[in-house]
């Protein structure tokens, strides 16, 4: 049903260098950045695996509001992969990897909170 969605964040670089390492386990990056003359110099990039899914968009006031974007992971090991990845990269940890049964029998998930306070996720619905 969702084509793609996007996020405004405070410092596009802070961010991106975040995505470009939380996304990597994960087998996405920045796939495309629009050109800024189409942008109004706003700097727009978009993540995925195949094609741009995910966009940043640089705002000039702080974001209001935090977002929670959960990113598919083709396996457990990729979730793992991801926190620690996205730890690594500044991310504060908001739910280490685990079964989270409440929500789906296979829900393996785990949270961390972006630089602009975003709760982001990555989750495998995939029996072990």
């Amino acid at each position: 049903m969702i084509d793609h969605l996007g996020i405004t964040v405070l410092d596009f670089d802070v961010s991106k260098a975040f995505y470009d390492r939380a996304m990597a386990p994960l087998g996405a990056s920045l796939l495309y950045m629009v050109p800024q003359e189409y942008t109004g110099g706003a700097k727009v990039g978009g993540y995925g695996r195949d094609r741009p899914v995910f966009w940043l968009h640089v705002g000039k006031d702080k974001p209001k509001g935090h977002q929670h974007v959960a990113f598919t992971a083709r396996s457990r090991a990729e979730v793992d992969a991801f926190h620690a990845a996205a730890i690594a990269a500044g991310g504060k940890d908001n739910g280490g990897p685990g079964l989270r049964p409440h929500y789906h029998p296979n829900y393996y998930g785990a949270f961390v909170f972006d630089p602009d306070g975003n709760n982001v996720e990555a989750v495998c619905r995939a029996p072990e």
